[in-house]
C-alpha cells in the first residue's frame, strides 16, 4: 500500500454511462493523469448517485465485489472486474463523522462497488490497488445538505482518504437514448454556469442551481446526479483551488466535466492533458 498523504484531495468525477469504462474519451486519460498525482492516498471514499438509502449507510465490505447494475449494455461491460479491496476501519471512522454532524446510518459488510465507484476508478486508479469503499446517500438529501454532507466528511481527508463524489455534471436519461454525437447547447450552457459558480466558491448560486442555472431541470429532471459535486465541494477548505478537469460532452447530452480540490500541483486551473 501506498504511505499516507498529509491531506487528501476531494473530487468531483462526472462517470457518465456505464461505457466509460471501455470508452475512455477526453476524460479517461485526464483522469489517468490525475491520478498519477496521488501517490500517499491512503483509501478513497465514494459517494454515489446509484447507492440511496433512507438514513446513511457506510459500506465495511473487506474484498467488495464489481456490481455490474445496468443493463442493455455491451457484454465485454459485465467481465469487467476492478478488485480493489475496501477499508473497514475508514469506514467506520466515516460513519462516527456523519453521525457526530446529525446523519443517522449503519453500517453494510456485503456491499460491492456500484458503477458510479468503479467506473472511474478503472480510469483515475487502474491498479486498483488503493483501498475503496462508499457512503450511501441518503433519500432526502437535498443540495444544501449535501454541502453539509461533505463538510461532516471532511476531516477524514487528513486520514489520507480522498473524497469522490461520483456523479454526471448533465443527466438527462430520456435525452441520452435519443442523443446523436453532436454536443448539445443547453448541455454547454449549464456545464458553462456551473464552472463558473464551482471555480469563484459561489457556494449560495450552486444551491440555488435549480432556480438559477440555465436549463437546469432539463439538466437533471432529478437530482441525485448533481449532488455528488456538492459533496465534494462541502469536503472541501475554502483556501482550495478548484481545478477544472475538462471531460467534454459524452453522447451530445453527457457533458463529462469534473473538478479536483486539494492537489499538490495546482499551478494550472484546468487539467487538459
Amino acid at each position: 500500500m501506498k504511505s499516507t498523504m498529509t491531506r487528501a484531495p476531494t473530487l468531483f468525477i462526472s462517470h457518465g454511462a456505464p461505457t466509460f469504462a471501455i470508452e475512455p474519451g477526453r476524460l479517461g486519460p485526464r483522469l489517468q493523469a490525475l491520478g498519477e498525482q496521488l501517490s500517499g492516498v491512503a483509501a478513497v471514499l465514494v459517494v454515489s448517485p446509484h447507492w440511496q438509502t433512507r438514513d446513511t449507510r457506510v459500506m465495511t465490505t473487506v474484498a467488495p465485489e464489481t456490481v455490474h447494475d445496468f443493463g442493455g449494455f455491451p457484454s465485454a461491460l459485465y467481465d469487467l472486474q476492478y478488485p480493489a479491496a475496501g477499508h473497514p476501519q475508514y469506514a467506520a471512522q466515516a460513519g462516527r463523522l456523519l453521525a457526530d454532524a446529525g446523519f443517522v446510518g449503519g453500517t453494510d459488510e456485503r456491499r460491492g462497488l456500484d458503477h458510479g465507484a468503479w467506473v472511474p476508478m478503472r480510469h483515475l486508479l487502474p491498479g486498483a490497488d488503493v483501498p475503496v469503499f462508499q457512503v450511501s446517500m441518503p433519500h432526502a438529501l437535498d443540495a444544501a445538505g449535501a454541502v453539509q454532507f461533505g463538510r461532516a466528511l471532511a476531516p477524514i481527508r487528513d486520514s489520507g482518504v480522498m473524497i469522490v463524489g461520483s456523479g454526471s455534471m448533465t443527466h438527462n436519461l430520456y435525452e441520452f437514448r435519443q442523443s446523436g454525437s453532436e454536443a448539445a447547447d443547453y448541455a454547454i450552457e449549464f456545464t458553462q454556469w456551473i464552472r463558473q459558480a464551482v471555480t469563484s466558491n459561489d457556494m449560495k448560486r450552486l444551491v440555488n442551481y435549480r432556480q438559477l442555472a440555465p436549463h437546469a431541470l432539463r439538466a437533471h429532471p432529478t437530482e441525485e446526479h448533481f449532488l455528488p459535486l456538492m459533496v465534494a465541494m462541502g469536503a472541501r477548505s475554502e483556501a482550495e483551488t478548484a481545478q477544472v478537469v475538462d471531460g467534454g460532452i459524452d453522447h451530445g447530452v453527457l457533458s463529462m466535466e469534473s473538478y479536483a480540490w486539494g492537489l499538490a500541483d495546482e499551478r494550472s486551473n484546468t487539467i487538459t492533458h
